[in-house]
């Protein structure tokens, strides 16, 4: 159909043609793969680059002519305007890669991983640009060293376990690769060597010059978070408002938790708890449970009517050897969003894989950290069924734009921060809603307190961490003392909520945000509701509440939604 608003199309075009360019690796996990073999530029050229583009796009955006927009071209254009300001926000700051080298060393991994994680063509295909990207490795590394004089101790540290993780692929998963595939290709071998000698360079750099009484500044500052909240989840709460309704979501979740851990026998909700560990399925049952429980639960949505649940393979295989070793290290997700324009028949989620020949004590760690549980709550239903899976399916068929790729999971993050209140707020709201018709146990109902506790948490941090009132350390203390972490857990949570600011608040305001628009708006058909809701794709809760009203009050007093930009 032709376009009302040629002038707008031009523009939304350029600015997609703009981010592909600057950012490759992204445009690979979307499945756009113009530039599979290059890796960023984040020279002072390439970065002058860049920002002169998005400038360049407000610009031109400002002289537009009004045209007739409908509604998803609304939402596009205010979701663009926000993306390039807070971007400019993020090239002007330390957090990026003007001062963390854990951008560097994600980004040069995972531009080479995400060209064998998927088929999304022959290998023979694949091999060219992923041997292209091993040697602009080197480049984009010394990049890094150019451009980082001094980062907080912390993300030195994520980089330099990155560089690990890099180091277990190249020097040993590459082989495998090569060995599994019958590949006589000495080329990929020569530039994985060539990688490996520069990610070592690197991280020699990092433990010799960076690793030492470098300041520990992690707060991206009370303007620049407020930024994120209004401009990348056009939440209409101040960061004051924010934390204080965490705050009570914590005291209530903790409430109850103290009070009703005696239901099971326990003195303590810890206890209580720790019980799940136990019920598990037998190395022999382990891959088979997590299909087993995925049947399960779309079998409960579709009896229930809970959303449209198409016809989406999803499969559970163990991770594949060649990324065994450098998996633990690395961002390597079990569950990737889908690329929004691959089209690939079968979504791989990949599991943690037990071994036949691991002895006994060892398959049962894992089987109890990988228990009945975390099958079930995570696994299936927060990622691979009604949570990101199904939200996927509905956003890679919405109207808007941004819409369709905003949450597709990259090298360290989603492609646009505007996708995390719908990405991670339907999933954890899918988790209640699978509560709700009665697929959890009571024990995992009980646990969603604690997850709550936990989401909570996150925003707490999130504005406290970055207003400067909580220190690194302090931010871990929270996360062990208040909402049950593991030491190890609270400080890798930690380190990510100080690295990405305004990302941990978007679990608990997503799905505030979504029960509070089911409660106004659901009526009797809940079915219809969820598929309204998710047909916007992966854009801010608050917006798409904001569109649903406006499109009720249109068909109330029967003239079109007028529609404002946010």
């Amino acid at each position: 159909m032709a376009t009302q608003a040629p002038q707008f199309t031009a523009w939304l075009d350029n600015f997609f043609a703009s981010y592909y360019r600057h950012r490759p690796v992204n445009a690979t996990f979307i499945g756009r793969h113009e530039y599979d073999d290059r890796l960023p530029d984040f020279s002072e050229q390439g970065v002058s680059d860049v920002v002169t583009d998005m400038r360049a796009l407000l610009a031109r955006m400002a002289a537009l002519p009004p045209e007739p927009l409908t509604p998803a071209e609304r939402l596009d254009r205010t979701l663009a305007i926000g993306f390039l300001e807070t971007q400019l926000w993020e090239y002007g700051a330390r957090h990026f890669q003007a001062g963390n080298p854990s951008t560097y060393t994600g980004e040069a991994i995972f531009g080479v991983i995400a060209l064998f994680l998927r088929p999304f063509a022959p290998l023979s295909l694949r091999l060219p640009p992923a041997i292209a990207r091993l040697h602009a490795v080197p480049r984009l590394l010394a990049q890094g060293e150019a451009n980082i004089r001094e980062a907080p101790p912390a993300w030195t540290a994520r980089a330099i376990q990155e560089c690990q993780g890099a180091l277990a692929f190249l020097d040993g998963g590459v082989d495998i690769l090569i060995a599994e595939h019958g590949m006589h290709t000495p080329e990929l071998r020569e530039a994985a060597n060539s990688a490996a000698a520069a990610f070592r360079a690197f991280q020699a750099y990092l433990e010799r010059d960076l690793s030492q009484d470098a300041p520990a500044r992690y707060a991206a500052g009370e303007e620049a978070l407020d930024l994120m909240v209004r401009k990348g989840h056009f939440l209409s709460q101040t960061l004051t408002q924010i934390e204080a309704f965490a705050r009570d979501q914590m005291a209530e979740a903790r409430a109850f938790l103290a009070v009703h851990a005696a239901d099971f026998g326990a003195a303590t909700w810890q206890t209580a708890l720790a019980a799940l560990a136990d019920l598990h399925p037998s190395a022999d049952r382990y891959y088979a449970r997590y299909g087993e429980v995925w049947q399960a639960c779309r079998s409960a949505a579709h009896a229930r009517r809970l959303v449209t649940w198409p016809d989406y393979p999803l499969r559970y295989s163990p991770q594949p050897r060649w990324a065994r070793q450098a998996a633990p290290f690395l961002y390597f997700l079990f569950y990737r969003a889908p690329a929004a324009f691959d089209s690939l028949p079968v979504v791989d989620c990949l599991v943690t894989p037990i071994e036949a020949d691991m002895p006994p004590a060892q398959q049962e760690r894992l089987l109890r950290a990988t228990n009945d549980s975390v099958i079930k709550l995570n696994h299936v239903v927060h990622h691979g069924s009604i949570g990101h899976q199904v939200q996927n399916w509905h956003a890679y068929r919405a109207a808007s734009r941004i819409g369709q790729v905003a949450a597709v999971d990259c090298a360290s993050r989603i492609a646009m921060f505007s996708g995390g209140t719908m990405a991670e707020g339907w999933a954890t709201y899918a988790t209640d809603l699978m509560d709700e018709i009665g697929f959890l146990t009571p024990l995992e109902s009980f646990s969603q307190h604690q997850s709550r506790l936990r989401q909570a948490a996150r925003a707490v941090v999130d504005v406290n961490l970055h207003r400067g009132v909580f220190t690194l350390e302090q931010a871990a203390t929270f996360y062990r003392e208040q909402a049950g972490m593991s030491a190890e857990a609270a400080q890798g949570e930690a380190v990510k909520n100080s690295m990405f600011p305004g990302a941990a608040l978007m679990y608990l305001m997503g799905n505030q945000t979504i029960h509070d628009l089911r409660r106004e708006l659901a009526g009797s058909d809940l079915c219809a509701f969820h598929d309204e809701f998710l047909a916007y794709g992966s854009v801010p809760v608050a917006l798409i509440g904001k569109m649903m009203r406006e499109e009720r009050a249109a068909k109330t007093s029967g003239r079109p939604p007028q529609g404002e930009d946010a």
